[in-house]
């Protein structure tokens, strides 16, 4: 059965534009103009992947209301920003929603469709069964790959698929810096150092909300992030 991506656009020729693009690659396609009708439909029924602009309509902060209400609803559920607003500040405060990327209308569609893939690879990857060790303890770190799931002193850190993969990378191999290229290829995405500071960021508040001495992730200045042995 085809994956079905939902996209939230104000603007009718660019939802349509890539709607079209979505339905070439073998995607079912969901389209909406604003919030409302977009929560409506979501309520019932929830799509494989959310994209969603950052303006809708006459609700300057649409897009990042509606994420925050989806991940809330969906902690699991990829979401994807695609807006013309390209300031550092937008991206990172799409990011600490929640969202998994945050993308800018200039990408191009070659592009957006690998991230998107990249996306489904790591949604897939929570129904197949891992040849590789799916259970992995650092200490008071639990990480269950099999259901995409970490714990932390027994409790869960609910952690989008971008974060779980990030934390994977670094607590897999404890003690060693993981620099840009490894953590960008172990979340299967394109991200930038504004991009991967940000995740990372994210990733330290869920543990502290947790545990307010975590301090398991250390930041090698200059070099990446590693995971400290326990």
């Amino acid at each position: 059965m085809a994956k079905r991506i939902a996209i939230v656009e104000d603007e009718v020729a660019i939802r349509e534009n890539y709607v079209a693009a979505f339905k070439r690659e073998g995607y079912a396609v969901d389209a909406y103009e604003a919030r409302g009708p977009a929560l409506e439909a979501f309520a019932a029924r929830l799509p494989d992947l959310v994209v969603i602009d950052v303006n809708l309509k006459d609700d300057v902060e649409g897009g990042f209301e509606l994420c925050r209400e989806l991940r809330s609803r969906a902690p699991d559920l990829p979401i994807i920003f695609l807006t013309a607003r390209d300031s550092e500040f937008d991206a990172v405060s799409g990011l600490r929603l929640g969202a998994d990327d945050y993308l800018t209308k200039d990408i191009s569609l070659p592009h957006l469709m690998a991230r998107i893939a990249a996306l489904f690879r790591r949604l897939d990857a929570m129904s197949k069964p891992q040849a590789a060790q799916s259970r992995i303890t650092r200490g008071d770190l639990e990480i269950d790959t099999d259901r995409m799931m970490i714990a932390w002193q027994g409790q869960p850190i609910g952690l989008t698929l971008t974060e779980f993969w990030l934390v994977h990378a670094m607590a897999r191999y404890p003690g060693h810096v993981k620099n840009r290229q490894q953590l960008m290829d172990a979340a299967q995405a394109v991200l930038d150092d504004n991009t991967i500071t940000s995740h990372i960021k994210r990733i330290r508040r869920k543990f502290v909300a947790v545990d307010a001495d975590f301090d398991a992730i250390e930041t090698v200045y200059g070099m990446g992030y590693r995971w400290l042995s326990s």
